[in-house]
Protein backbone atom coordinates (compact mmCIF):
# COMPACT_ATOMS: atom_id res chain seq x y z
CA UNK A 1 0.00 0.00 0.00
CA UNK A 2 1.55 3.52 -1.20
CA UNK A 3 1.33 6.15 1.00
CA UNK A 4 -1.57 8.99 -0.27
CA UNK A 5 -0.74 11.91 -2.54
CA UNK A 6 -1.70 15.22 -1.12
CA UNK A 7 -4.07 16.91 -2.65
CA UNK A 8 -2.77 20.06 -3.40
CA UNK A 9 -0.18 18.13 -5.53
CA UNK A 10 0.09 18.32 -9.52
CA UNK A 11 1.76 15.44 -11.36
CA UNK A 12 3.37 18.31 -13.52
CA UNK A 13 4.00 21.20 -11.48
CA UNK A 14 7.82 20.28 -9.57
CA UNK A 15 6.72 23.61 -7.17
CA UNK A 16 3.75 21.29 -5.38
CA UNK A 17 6.42 17.88 -5.22
CA UNK A 18 6.97 16.89 -1.67
CA UNK A 19 9.96 15.60 -0.42
CA UNK A 20 9.47 11.76 0.85
CA UNK A 21 8.97 11.69 4.52
CA UNK A 22 10.92 8.42 5.65
CA UNK A 23 11.17 8.87 9.23
CA UNK A 24 9.33 6.12 11.39
CA UNK A 25 9.73 3.83 8.34
CA UNK A 26 11.84 1.06 8.29
CA UNK A 27 15.51 2.49 6.46
CA UNK A 28 18.62 0.34 5.31
CA UNK A 29 21.89 2.69 4.74
CA UNK A 30 24.47 0.98 3.08
CA UNK A 31 28.03 2.91 3.98
CA UNK A 32 30.68 2.02 1.84
CA UNK A 33 34.72 3.27 0.66
CA UNK A 34 34.15 5.45 -2.44
CA UNK A 35 38.09 5.09 -2.74
CA UNK A 36 38.12 1.32 -2.72
CA UNK A 37 35.63 1.35 -5.93
CA UNK A 38 32.56 -0.76 -4.05
CA UNK A 39 29.73 1.42 -5.46
CA UNK A 40 29.21 -1.56 -7.80
CA UNK A 41 28.85 -3.97 -4.70
CA UNK A 42 26.78 -1.62 -2.77
CA UNK A 43 24.71 -1.22 -5.78
CA UNK A 44 24.09 -5.25 -6.03
CA UNK A 45 23.38 -5.79 -2.27
CA UNK A 46 21.24 -2.76 -2.41
CA UNK A 47 18.83 -4.51 -5.36
CA UNK A 48 19.22 -8.08 -3.95
CA UNK A 49 17.90 -6.37 -0.28
CA UNK A 50 14.62 -4.39 -1.72
CA UNK A 51 14.18 -7.82 -3.94
CA UNK A 52 13.90 -9.47 -0.91
CA UNK A 53 12.23 -7.10 0.99
CA UNK A 54 10.22 -4.90 -0.72
CA UNK A 55 7.78 -2.16 1.20
CA UNK A 56 7.00 -1.81 3.28
CA UNK A 57 9.31 -4.45 5.14
CA UNK A 58 11.78 -2.23 4.40
CA UNK A 59 10.98 1.44 2.96
CA UNK A 60 14.69 2.71 1.66
CA UNK A 61 18.31 1.61 1.00
CA UNK A 62 20.08 4.15 0.85
CA UNK A 63 23.81 4.40 -0.70
CA UNK A 64 26.27 6.50 1.67
CA UNK A 65 29.57 6.46 -0.36
CA UNK A 66 32.73 7.45 1.88
CA UNK A 67 36.11 9.30 0.78
CA UNK A 68 38.17 9.89 4.07
CA UNK A 69 41.43 8.30 5.76
CA UNK A 70 39.27 7.54 8.32
CA UNK A 71 36.62 5.45 6.57
CA UNK A 72 39.15 3.60 4.21
CA UNK A 73 37.98 0.38 3.59
CA UNK A 74 34.77 0.60 5.06
CA UNK A 75 31.65 -1.19 3.98
CA UNK A 76 28.97 -1.08 6.75
CA UNK A 77 24.99 -2.41 6.36
CA UNK A 78 23.18 -0.67 9.22
CA UNK A 79 18.77 -0.90 9.59
CA UNK A 80 17.03 1.82 11.15
CA UNK A 81 13.16 0.48 12.52
CA UNK A 82 11.03 3.53 13.03
CA UNK A 83 12.06 5.94 15.42
CA UNK A 84 14.29 3.30 17.23
CA UNK A 85 18.14 3.17 17.58
CA UNK A 86 19.98 2.32 13.98
CA UNK A 87 21.17 -1.60 14.16
CA UNK A 88 24.60 -2.67 12.58
CA UNK A 89 23.84 -5.54 10.78
CA UNK A 90 26.93 -6.26 9.02
CA UNK A 91 30.96 -4.39 9.35
CA UNK A 92 33.44 -5.38 6.91
CA UNK A 93 36.28 -5.22 8.93
CA UNK A 94 34.22 -6.76 12.24
CA UNK A 95 33.64 -9.83 10.10
CA UNK A 96 36.82 -10.36 7.91
CA UNK A 97 35.01 -9.93 4.61
CA UNK A 98 32.17 -8.45 2.99
CA UNK A 99 28.64 -10.18 3.52
CA UNK A 100 27.42 -13.59 1.81
CA UNK A 101 23.53 -12.43 0.85
CA UNK A 102 22.71 -15.32 2.49
CA UNK A 103 23.58 -14.24 5.73
CA UNK A 104 22.80 -10.50 5.07
CA UNK A 105 19.34 -11.07 4.08
CA UNK A 106 18.90 -13.43 6.85
CA UNK A 107 20.06 -10.82 9.65
CA UNK A 108 17.87 -8.49 7.99
CA UNK A 109 14.87 -10.88 8.04
CA UNK A 110 15.52 -11.59 11.91
CA UNK A 111 14.93 -7.94 12.35
CA UNK A 112 11.80 -6.75 9.85
CA UNK A 113 10.09 -10.24 10.01
CA UNK A 114 11.00 -13.00 12.50
CA UNK A 115 10.30 -16.02 11.65
CA UNK A 116 9.71 -15.62 7.64
CA UNK A 117 11.24 -18.30 5.46
CA UNK A 118 13.46 -17.59 2.60
CA UNK A 119 13.36 -20.38 0.95
CA UNK A 120 16.50 -21.30 -0.53
CA UNK A 121 18.80 -18.67 1.35
CA UNK A 122 17.93 -20.66 4.71
CA UNK A 123 19.10 -24.17 3.33
CA UNK A 124 22.04 -25.56 5.21
CA UNK A 125 24.83 -25.79 2.64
Amino acid sequence: MSDPVPAATNAIDPSTFVFPDISGKTNVTIEFCDRCRWLHRATWVQTELFLTFPPPLVDTVALHPLNADETAGRFRVWIKVGDGEPKLLWDRKVEGGFPELKVLKQRLRDVVQPGRSLGHSDKKA
